[in-house]
Formats: C-alpha cells, sequence, structure tokens
C-alpha cells in the first residue's frame, strides 16, 4: 500500500511541470563529475572521500534557494547519497519534506561488456533489500539504466526485455521504476536503434497488468516527436529525456521539439556550476540552468 506522501509524489510528477534533476553519478563517473565541478582528484583519497567531495557538491545543489520543487520536480539519488543526511535530515526526506521535490533512487550496478550492440545490466541480487530500504526512507520511485550501441533487433529486444523484468520486480514492492534504455547519441545508427527500441518497448508495455504504469528515460530522438506513441501511452507515467552528453543548448532544443517529453539532465544540469563559485555566483548559475531547463520541459 502506497504511503501518503507516495500519492502525493504520483500526483505531483503526473499533473506539475517541471524536471527531473539527475543527481546519481556514481562510481567510476564521480571523479569526472567532480572534474568538471572544479574538484580535482589530488583534492581527495580513496573512494570515502571521494565521496564525501560528491555529497558536498549534491548538498550545495539540493539546499540552494533557486533548487525547489516550483520547477524540479525529482531528484535521481544514487545509495551513497540515499544513506547520508542533508541539514539533519535523509536526503530523500529533506528532498521531499524541505523542497517538495521527489526522490528517486538509482539501483542498478553498471553495465554488462558489449553483446549484440548493447550492454545489459548487470546482476542485481540485492535489489530486493535496496527496494525495501527504499520504501523505508519514502523514496517514489528507481532507475536503471543500460545502453545501446547499435541497431541490433536481438540485442535491443534483450536489452528492453531485461529493463522491464526489473521493472515489474520493482513495482511488486510499490515504486515506480523509470526504465532507462540510453541510445549513445554517438551511435553511427541512432535513427534505426531508436526506431527498434520503440518496437520493443511498446510491446512490453501491452505486457504489464492493466494497473501498470512505469516511466521512461530516453535519449532524445533525431526525429522530433519520435516517441509520442510513448508519451500518450496509457500505461507511461512520464516520458524523461536525458542529455547523453549533449550540451545543455543541444539537449534543450532537441527537447523543445519533442512535445509531452521533460528533462532529466546530469550534465547538462551541472554545467557551468564550480566549486570556486560564491554562493551568489552558483545560485545566480544555477537559477539560470534549472529555469531554461524547465522552459524546454513546459513545451
Amino acid at each position: 500500500m502506497a504511503s501518503q506522501a507516495q500519492l502525493d509524489m504520483l500526483a505531483k510528477i503526473n499533473s506539475q511541470n517541471g524536471f527531473i534533476a539527475a543527481l546519481d553519478q556514481s562510481g567510476g563517473s564521480t571523479p569526472k563529475a567532480l572534474g568538471l565541478y572544479g574538484v580535482e582528484e589530488s583534492e581527495y583519497q580513496g573512494d570515502e572521500e571521494m565521496f564525501a567531495k560528491v555529497h558536498e557538491m549534491r548538498t550545495r545543489i539540493i539546499t540552494s534557494s533557486v533548487f525547489n520543487g516550483e520547477r524540479v520536480l525529482g531528484a535521481i539519488l544514487f545509495e551513497n547519497t540515499l544513506d547520508r543526511d542533508i541539514l539533519g535530515q535523509s536526503s530523500s526526506s529533506y528532498l521531499w519534506n524541505v523542497k517538495q521535490v521527489v526522490p528517486f533512487l538509482k539501483v542498478d550496478k553498471g553495465l554488462e561488456a558489449e553483446v549484440n550492440g548493447t550492454q545489459l545490466l548487470k546482476a542485481m541480487p540485492e535489489l530486493d533489500g535496496l527496494l525495501a530500504k527504499a520504501n523505508a526512507k519514502n523514496v517514489f520511485g528507481t532507475k536503471m539504466r543500460s545502453v545501446v550501441k547499435l541497431a541490433n533487433a536481438q540485442g535491443i529486444e534483450a536489452l528492453v526485455e531485461q529493463q522491464f523484468a526489473v521493472a515489474k520486480q520493482i513495482l511488486d514492492a510499490g515504486l515506480m521504476p523509470i526504465i532507462e534504455p540510453e541510445v549513445d547519441i554517438h551511435s553511427p545508427e541512432k535513427a534505426e536503434a531508436e526506431a527498434l527500441l520503440k518496437a520493443s518497448i511498446l510491446k512490453h508495455l501491452g505486457l504489464l497488468a492493466a494497473d501498470q504504469q512505469v516511466m521512461l528515460k530516453l535519449t532524445l530522438p533525431e526525429t522530433a516527436n519520435f516517441y509520442q506513441d510513448l508519451v500518450n501511452h496509457p500505461k507511461v507515467l512520464k516520458v524523461v529525456a536525458l542529455s547523453g552528453g549533449y550540451s545543455r543548448e543541444e539537449a534543450n532544443n532537441r527537447l523543445t521539439e519533442n512535445n509531452g517529453m521533460i528533462a532529466s539532465f546530469s550534465r547538462a544540469l551541472s554545467e557551468g556550476l564550480s566549486a570556486k563559485q560564491s554562493d551568489a555566483e552558483f545560485d545566480a548559475t544555477m537559477d539560470s540552468s534549472i529555469e531554461s531547463i524547465y522552459q524546454a520541459s513546459k513545451s
């Protein structure tokens, strides 16, 4: 049974304008994220210090006066952030209770090696325990990312089948899954891969129970409104877009062309932010970023 907070979160995601902030870089991507933020690898030693630095960055973003539920619908965290506090509250509680931003949790453990032009999710034997923890912390949903490199029908079907199998486990735990089959923006077969991906997703949506919904997180497509069938699908709560390495300007321009899709940007959100900025400079930079992504998500 969903908690009242989770029902309120569902209503917010369903009805309000805004976008989802992806604050979930972890593991191998963390040094790069910190480097872009102006924190050099010489400034920390070992994983514990690295994750402490990343939590400082996330805390600065989340506690900024310009980061709130008026324009930011939700935020995706990784487990290390979920386990830490922000100003005396658990990170997920602070997001919802103070900022009215819906918390999501990244649950995947990274990617398998490429097979048939795709990288599937690594096995997640601890997923049930992680979902129980997410529920205990009033998290609304989850996210897991796999990657499509080439237009290989067999590989794409295997990837989508795996994503939906995990999504059903997440739905059974009472949480909202964000299914993220990222198409590599550098793929030489990007448009062809998107066509295969859409067909496979539509097939698997049709296999969900009548009362089940999922969210989708997709690379911005080569053809405007290519995913309109998914945006309008009764089994889809929301289609969110990943920036995938596009600059914020390029990502916003592409998003504006896709009606009904909203942003779930990571690098494009934090672009221009620096640990060396004063609070006033930091807030002004972030306010501009949030506003541009919010406007692109309203189209």
